[in-house]
């Protein structure tokens, strides 16, 4: 039988306890019921660096969503968790904890530092599932994975082994990305570019013989011990007689020869370019095309090293900089400075600016692999990216690609199976340590965090071993969840791994949403101040208010703006559903829930109405949530419990509950549960807390909503005719309540209303349903029929096939209203004056602005309108009186 509700709408009561019941009862876990058809997510891992934000809350509450929505049709549902170990980040992360210690790793060693971020991640973990619970994910816990797990270790070792052998991982010497800070490469997408304040410096290099010299500008002089070349464009009129020739490198005793090369724009500044193959990538180009020199001149932390010369050694990058400068310019080379705003490139972990370097790095080759990538694009085992506009920044990425640096000179992550023979140059790459292993040592840095993440949804299902239960029954899954700014990052390596390793997509559908923004539109950052807390929303709204607006707060693949307004706006209705569900179940008497509908050849009309309302809204919200719209399904679940549930079948509900025909009371009670349990069963995937609670209130078919049934489409609910008789009742009781509000008039006073119909359907509905509108109208006679004619005077509302009319001496006193009204044309008259002395005060004229001066015109116009209305509305109700 029903359970008594309290009477407020508490979340924090509804929601607390109810996650480990859930967990108890072992809800999450796969049916294993091999006849059902499986359905599977794996969650983009959080980083283990720190607590999760609102943008990981947007993308779980999208991802629960699906889940629990399939787990109640019927799916065999499998959504696994995990977390990724986040090699820079989280290290990056531990080393500035140490700082405040004022210790670093190398004090610690390797070991003992390890085992400080395994301290790190079992905290966070720690913090992030507990997060997970208060906002209700229904993850299998049973399956939980970690990128640096015994499992996931082994498939990176046999990725990475299988690649080399491929020839698809090779070992060079090329420029990359180097952060100075944490010492360690970089990836092109782990870059932030910004806009900095910087210069060109404008420098002579004389030439060898004497004869003169060349001009070049460049923003890093601290660069020109390693110049090794001057560069024209091939043909340059200016520099024809020049090629070949050798240049003096200023502050230094080496010179350096004048080349072409299709690289030099000879447009842009003087034409002419310094090259510096060890450290720009572009020049690097050019220096094995030409066979230069590579001078690397700094050292790992970014200051300058012996090859910079003996007076820079050892300086930062930007004081040497500063030196050089000043030196050129004392030596007569510098020929101007010009400021200049730039986009420079800076490290995504640690703020600094990152250095293009040359250094030997691990690399995968990347073309062999995109190509299989954008050939999976043209076939039916493609992913379907939602919104479609989003395959496009995926194949861009694909076809420009390059090649991929994959290791890094940390300690924390999967260390390259990778080792060298003792002074011998030899390389060994295998799944285990060389049997020897006394004359060989292995390989210190570790893999790019991406690069297993990319293996995430099939190494979380057992893969390498394909026999794996969970791999051949889940494997590949169904959709991916996530945001737009990490399809280059993660989407496309899941992509191009998955096929290559398993010969299939990894999943079938990639839902990408946007970012999460504050109410100016700016994105959530700590140096703005401006992020939020998404378990503080929670303690103040409860889990179920933040899920509404996260889920149904924009469309597919866009931005969403984060605001309290909207949140009060998601408790208020959530607090409507909560008062709506009480007043049901208050009043259900002995009435026990039943799947199936009883006397449906007694329903009135407002029964036929909303069962065909609520089996449209069935159809419509399974769809659009198969098509991933949740903010259109929201919106139609919105307009159905708020507006035709609570506003309109509770109210036409009253009537019958509070008559003496006890069989029609029943009738209506059992209609009453029967479309709250069945609203309840469609609004649970989104708000599973308070739905839980309000069904287990009342008379239900079981111990959980998160495995019920969820509602199906139901042909024989279908009702046009009684939405379209509703729907003109509706009308009829809107025009009404309008013409009430316009003359201040309110419900509970009775007035005389006519109906003069159009049609012989709608005079039969309304006088078929009295009974509806005497208790919505509250008149004093209602007059319905074609044949109506209107009063002299009288407030009218024209409405489809019919006109309401109203006679106004119903509404108001006229006498009353006279007096009102005269009043009003007084007030009217003095606000005319007022602004008639202002127009014709020559020294405002003449000082105001022009904008002032007309708005002060414009106000005289609507004032001098109103006026007219009010005195010819005088005048009527005189006529009347009269």
């Amino acid at each position: 039988m029903a359970t008594e509700m309290a009477p407020k709408y508490d979340p924090q009561a509804v929601e607390t306890g109810r996650y480990q019941t859930w967990l108890d009862e072992d809800v999450f876990k796969p049916s294993g019921n091999k006849k059902a058809k499986p359905y599977s997510i794996v969650i983009p891992p959080p980083n283990v660096t720190g607590k999760l934000h609102l943008g990981h809350a947007w993308d779980t509450t999208l991802q629960d969503m699906i889940i629990r929505q399939k787990r109640m049709q019927g799916y065999d549902v499998l959504w696994l968790p995990g977390m990724d170990h986040a090699g820079i980040a989280t290290q990056a992360k531990v080393e500035a904890k140490l700082r405040e210690q004022g210790l670093d790793r190398h004090q610690l060693g390797r070991e003992k530092f390890v085992q400080q971020v395994w301290d790190w991640k079992d905290e966070y973990a720690a913090t992030i599932k507990a997060q997970w619970a208060k906002l209700g994910l229904s993850l299998d816990y049973s399956r939980e994975r970690f990128t640096l797990d015994a499992g996931l270790s082994k498939a990176v070792r046999t990725v990475f082994v299988k690649l080399y052998n491929e020839g698809l991982i090779y070992r060079g010497e090329y420029i990359i990305n180097w952060d100075p800070q944490l010492q360690t490469a970089l990836s092109d997408i782990e870059v932030l570019h910004q806009d900095d304040e910087g210069a060109f410096y404008h420098v002579r290099y004389p030439l060898a013989d004497g004869s003169g010299d060349i001009e070049i500008a460049t923003t890093r002089p601290e660069t020109l011990p390693g110049d090794t070349a001057i560069a024209v464009h091939p043909g340059d009129p200016r520099y024809a007689n020049l090629v070949g020739k050798m240049v003096k490198l200023p502050l230094t005793d080496r010179e350096i020869p004048i080349i072409e090369d299709f690289y030099v724009d000879q447009e842009f500044g003087t034409g002419a370019v310094k090259i510096t193959p060890a450290h720009d990538p572009n020049d690097f180009a050019v220096g094995n095309r030409h066979d230069l020199q590579r001078i690397n001149i700094m050292n790992d932390d970014g200051t300058m090293n012996a090859n910079a010369g003996a007076k820079y050694d050892g300086m930062d990058r930007f004081e040497a900089r500063k030196a050089i400068v000043a030196n050129l310019k004392a030596a007569g080379y510098l020929l101007d400075v010009e400021k200049i705003t730039h986009s420079v490139g800076h490290s995504e972990r640690s703020g600094v600016q990152v250095e293009p370097r040359l250094s030997t790095q691990w690399f995968v080759k990347m073309k062999p692999l995109a190509e299989l990538a954008l050939q999976n694009q043209n076939s039916a085992n493609k992913v379907n990216f939602v919104p479609e506009r989003f395959e496009t920044t995926f194949v861009n990425w694909m076809e420009n690609i390059h090649d991929w640096v994959i290791s890094r000179q940390l300690w924390w992550g999967h260390q390259i199976p990778a080792w060298y023979r003792n002074d011998t140059g030899e390389i060994y790459v295998g799944m285990d340590a060389p049997k020897d292993i006394e004359n060989w040592h292995q390989e210190t840095d570790v893999l790019d965090t991406w690069f297993s993440s990319a293996l995430w949804p099939f190494s979380t299902m057992g893969w390498p071993d394909t026999d794996s239960a969970d791999y051949k029954r889940y494997f590949p899954t169904n959709t991916l969840v996530t945001g737009y700014d990490i399809i280059p990052f993660w989407v496309a390596r899941m992509i191009f791994q998955s096929l290559k390793f398993t010969g299939q997509r990894p999943f079938e559908n990639a839902l990408i949403h946007g970012l999460i923004r504050d109410e100016q539109g700016r994105k959530m950052s700590k140096s703005l101040g401006n992020g939020i807390d998404p378990m503080d929303v929670i303690k103040k709204y409860g889990a179920d208010a933040l899920r509404w607006f996260l889920s149904t707060g924009s469309t597919p693949g866009q931005d969403t703006r984060f605001s309290y307004t909207k949140m009060d706006s998601a408790w208020n209705f959530i607090n409507k559903i909560w008062n709506a569900s009480r007043f049901v179940i208050m009043n259900l008497g002995d009435v026990k829930a039943s799947d199936k509908l009883r006397n449906r050849d007694e329903f009135d009309l407002s029964d036929r109405w909303i069962f065909s309302r609520l089996n449209e809204t069935i159809a419509d919200v399974t769809r659009l949530n198969d098509q991933f719209e949740f903010g259109e399904s929201g919106r139609l679940l919105y307009n159905f419990i708020w507006n035709d549930f609570c506003d309109w079948y509770i109210e036409m509900s009253k009537a019958v509950l509070n008559g003496t025909d006890q069989h029609a009371q029943e009738l209506k009670r059992q209609n009453l549960l029967y479309v709250l349990d069945q609203i309840l069963r469609l609004m649970h995937p989104i708000m599973p807390f308070v739905t839980e609670k309000i069904w287990l209130s009342m008379p239900h078919h079981g111990e959980s909503l998160t495995t019920a049934k969820y509602p199906e489409f139901n042909s024989d609910l279908t009702d046009l005719a009684a939405v379209d008789q509703m729907n003109a009742l509706i009308e009829v009781i809107r025009g009404v309540r309008n013409i009430r509000t316009e003359a201040n008039a309110p419900m509970s006073k009775q007035i005389e209303i006519m109906i003069k119909t159009k049609t012989a359907v709608l005079e039969e509905t309304l006088k078929g349903n009295l009974g509806f509108l005497e208790r919505f109208l509250n008149p004093t006679t209602l007059l319905i029929g074609p044949n109506v004619t209107a009063p002299k005077l009288a407030m009218s509302n024209v409405i489809t096939d019919a006109e309401i009319f109203v006679p106004l001496a119903e509404l108001i006193d006229l006498g009353q209203e006279i007096k009102r009204l005269t009043k009003e044309d007084g007030r009217l008259a003095q606000e005319i004056q007022r602004i008639d002395r202002k127009l014709g005060n020559q020294g405002f004229i003449a000082k105001a602005p022009a904008a002032v001066v007309d708005e002060q015109r414009t106000k005289r116009a609507d004032y001098v309108g109103q006026q007219q209305a009010v005195q010819a509305r005088i005048a009527e109700l005189k006529a009347n009186q009269a």
